[in-house]
């Protein structure tokens, strides 16, 4: 019987080649792009989770109550980890990390007749024992007990001496901050996972750091590093966030509490509010789960609507299996099994799909995803296609397996009211999902569009950045003066760190102002500059002047930006004295507020200060017409300061757009399947409309007979269509509004969510409505009524 079902299946798709496509390519194509969101996910998902003990692995994070506001640190003290580690038996192991966020830091490494520039780490001893780096070369237990000791990456490893094995026990040294320190190669990193989000270059002993590079770290009052803590099994984390939240009271820091989060969490839950964690990366699995979920429901609710529009050309099968006996269960039965082989033909095609187009998938998503029918997988393909095939075909067969078969032999049914509503709420519900896709693709690209035009408080255009070296830092007026005369240069000067990062940067709690309460905890950002940084940067004063060689020494002088003067309420700034760290400054300028990270954050209360021995970051801005000569020139000057470095440099504007380089990839995927999703509504749609000409043909022919026009013949075939988008107008905007002010609350400055973003996706989906069904209404309208007639 099993076989008969089968025969009868592949007959009817030989016969109705028209339904047996649209419902194919719509359930391959749904099946293909919820096949690739699942992959994408599932790295999301695993991201961070290779490490052998990730599930003991938690972060230790700071809380304080600034502004009236609680804020979440992930920056430490210095001595925080080690300490811990001595008080609290629950810790295994324990580390410090001092990187800026994103876990990378630039310095170069220098062996005799070579400099690299690279971005890695210093970390703690137990760095290695915690985190499950591959490691080539060398005892990861002890390659960081040497204060002197560097891990390198294979490929550094190559760069700096040839080979992985013959780096070790080398001596070498890293430079930053314009001085140079001793070290020695204690091991080498194999090859990083993908779903990492540490990833360096090198690794250098901590204890390096506080010796040498920051003693200041050894001080409780100062903030930086990242603690991680490996919590022994069976510990738990809610009790042990409990006994850490007072520890730092122990010395003198009663401002701030612990907690910790888990390691593994951190890079999807990485978003806090007012103290409380308040989404992240999760979202976009939230959103794309969610978007896979109403790709595959349009091209299941296209299988139902044709199969039940379809129903008369089945009435008869169905009367004469019940004349002969056939029960309803093995109709149904049947039409399940139709279902299911329908699904599993485009199930295989939907993997060949993604097979084909998922280099281009990974190009996209900057991911190294591959197709592997592993055992969870197949498990997933598998309870998806019986799911979807119980979906799509659970409808139909119960529909067409419940006609009386007496009626049916007699002729064909009337459609049920019930019958009708149903086809008709799932048309509503296609239309609603593609005006929601069609409303979150736009609201997306203008809020991308709208950060590329905002008003940073600088000119980012025709501006580049590289690095200091120790020998530009110790003679820094003579290198600026000859960058500055350089032809093509048309400003330079320097500055402590990129004005494009996540957080904040460099910050202080150590400023004091006339009227400033004693218990005002303020954290104010710092920026160490050089001369002519407001000129280069395009930068504007809202009062008093700019740091300038014209009125001597400026460094007891100090800038702040307009939000720090507002927190501050001095209403008469300039010439106002300030004390900052114990030392006596002037303010002799207000610059109007600018942003030192992305627009996810608000502007930061900052301070400038004028200190060329702490900048790191060279600044030019240069004449675009010549834009290669003058850097070829810039080359020449920076090899001549550095023999034996390579010189790199980055475009300020580049640099800005890869802050929102998350946003931009989830945009491109959302328009992308946005577009399928809809592609797959119009294949249904046309399914339909070719249907309904079908059945109407008569009543069309009669009335062109009649006299009717071709104009009123397409609107009687068209009317139900767009009376249904009216009706998915009230289900859709009220969803789409309020998942998309879900999602632009993730910036602080962001676009308002007018009425006209609406109306466009209203008169989208009405085109897309009329090339979509106004062909066949057409073609019904200008057929020859005798051949309707004739049959």
């Amino acid at each position: 019987m099993f076989r008969h079902q089968l025969l009868i299946a592949f007959r009817n798709m030989k016969k109705f080649k028209t339904s047996f496509f649209i419902n194919f390519i719509g359930l391959a194509t749904g099946l293909a792009c919820a096949l690739f969101i699942y992959l994408w996910i599932d790295d999301e998902l695993n991201f961070d989770k290779f490490h052998a003990n990730h599930k003991e692995l938690y972060q230790v994070m700071e809380l304080s109550k600034e502004n009236d506001e609680m804020v979440v640190h992930d920056g430490t003290q210095g001595l925080l980890a080690e300490s811990m580690a001595k008080d609290f038996p629950e810790i295994k192991y324990a580390a410090a990390i001092m990187t800026p966020p994103k876990m990378r830091m630039k310095i170069n490494l220098v062996i005799p007749g070579k400099t690299i520039n690279s971005a890695g780490a210093f970390a703690g001893p137990d760095f290695f024992k915690m985190f499950s780096f591959p490691v080539v070369e060398g005892n990861p237990s002890d390659a960081l007990k040497d204060p002197n000791g560097i891990v390198l990456s294979t490929p550094t490893a190559i760069a700096l001496f040839g080979s992985a094995a013959g780096s070790m026990g080398k001596q070498m040294e890293f430079e930053m901050l314009g001085k140079k320190h001793a070290a020695v190669v204690t091991g080498v990193l194999g090859e990083f996972p993908h779903n990492s989000s540490m990833e360096f270059d090198f690794v250098i002993a901590f204890d390096k750091l506080l010796k040498d590079v920051w003693p200041g770290g050894k001080n409780w009052g100062n903030t930086g590093p990242l603690t991680y803590v490996q919590l022994k099994e069976n510990v738990d984390a809610d009790q042990f966030n409990a006994k850490i939240k007072t520890y730092l009271n122990k010395y003198g820091e009663e401002s701030f509490t612990l907690f910790s989060r888990s390691f593994a969490d951190a890079y999807l839950h990485g978003k806090y509010e007012n103290g409380k964690q308040a989404g992240g990366r999760i979202e976009y699995v939230q959103f794309f789960s969610v978007i896979a979920l109403i790709i595959l429901g349009v091209a299941c609710v296209n299988f139902m609507n044709l199969s039940t529009a379809r129903a008369s050309r089945r009435m008869k099968e169905v009367g004469i299996k019940k004349a002969v006996g056939s029960s309803r269960g093995a109709l149904v039965f049947q039409f399940l099994v139709e279902a299911m082989l329908m699904v599993l033909v485009s199930l295989v095609a939907a993997c060949i799909l993604v097979a084909i187009f998922l280099p281009a998938f990974n190009s996209i998503t900057g991911k190294f995803i591959g197709l592997k029918f592993n055992g969870n997988l197949l498990l997933l393909l598998a309870g998806t296609a019986v799911i979807t095939g119980i979906i799509s075909g659970s409808y139909p067969a119960f529909y067409l397996s419940g006609f009386n078969s007496v009626t049916v032999l007699k002729g064909r049914p009337k459609n049920s009211i019930g019958e009708l509503f149903a086809r008709k709420g799932l048309v509503v519900f296609q239309f609603a999902v593609s005006l929601v896709l069609i409303i979150a693709v736009m609201v997306v690209y203008q809020q991308m569009k709208f950060v590329q035009s905002k008003d940073l408080g600088y000119d980012k255009s025709s501006t580049i950045t590289f690095d200091k070296s120790a020998a530009m830092s110790s003679k820094s007026d003579e290198f600026m003066s000859e960058l500055r005369q350089l032809p093509g240069v048309v400003k330079a000067s320097a500055l402590q760190e990129t004005m494009n990062q996540e957080g904040n940067g460099a910050s202080t709690y150590g400023i004091s102002w006339p009227g400033k309460a004693e218990d005002a905890r303020i954290d104010i950002a710092v920026r160490a500059t050089d001369y002519d940084l407001v000129q280069t940067m395009g930068m504007r004063m809202v009062e008093g002047r700019a740091f300038s060689p014209e009125f001597g020494s400026d460094s007891s002088s100090v800038i702040f930006n307009e939000t720090a003067i507002k927190i501050m309420n001095l209403k008469q700034p300039v010439g106002t004295k300030i004390r900052m760290w114990g030392e006596e400054k002037t303010i002799i300028g207000v610059i109007k507020d600018f942003h030192i990270s992305s627009l996810h954050e608000a502007i930061q209360p900052t301070v400038m200060t004028y200190r060329p021995s702490q900048t790191a970051l060279i600044v030019a801005r240069i004449d675009l017409k010549n834009q290669r000569e003058t850097l070829a020139r810039i080359n020449t000057l920076y090899t001549k300061w550095n023999p034996g470095s390579l010189f790199k440099y980055n475009f300020l504007d580049e640099e800005f757009q890869a802050q929102y380089i998350s946003e931009q990839r989830v945009s491109v995927l959302a328009r992308y399947f946005a577009g399928m999703g809809i592609l797959i509504m119009c294949l249904g749609l046309f399914g339909l409309a070719t249907f309904n000409a079908e059945v109407k043909a008569k009543e069309v022919s009669i009335r062109k007979i009649l006299g009717a026009s071709v104009t009123s013949v397409v609107y009687l075939l068209s009317k139900d269509f767009f009376k249904l988008v009216l009706v998915s107008i009230l289900v859709s905007f009220p969803v789409a509004w309020f998942a998309m002010n879900k999602w632009l609350n993730g910036f602080y400055y962001k676009i308002s969510l007018g009425a006209g973003v609406f109306l466009v996706a209203l008169l989208s989906i009405l085109m897309i409505t009329v090339l979509t069904i106004g062909f066949q209404s057409l073609k019904a309208a200008i057929g020859n009524p005798v051949k309707s007639l004739r049959d």
